[in-house]
């Protein structure tokens, strides 16, 4: 893998994600720049640094479970 895939495949697996006007989460520009077997890395890439977050957290969650929650609760 090249330094340019490693660095889109860290970007598609942080936690980051754009949002539209609207407030609506998007995909991460990096996914689509990524091939088949890229993505397949980066979605155990992330799915390995969620589990580490939750681990890690007081309340058992991930930064994707306390956005969510963040959303929900309206902040």
């Amino acid at each position: 893998m090249t330094r340019e895939e490693l660095d889109l495949l860290e970007e598609a697996a942080g936690a980051w994600r754009p949002r539209d006007r609207s407030g609506a989460v998007k995909g991460h520009p990096a996914w689509h720049d990524l091939d088949d077997t890229a993505r397949r890395r980066a979605f155990v890439e992330t799915t390995r640094l969620r589990a580490l977050e939750a681990a890690l957290d007081p309340d058992g969650l991930s930064s994707t479970g306390h956005a969510v929650l963040q959303r929900i609760r309206g902040r």
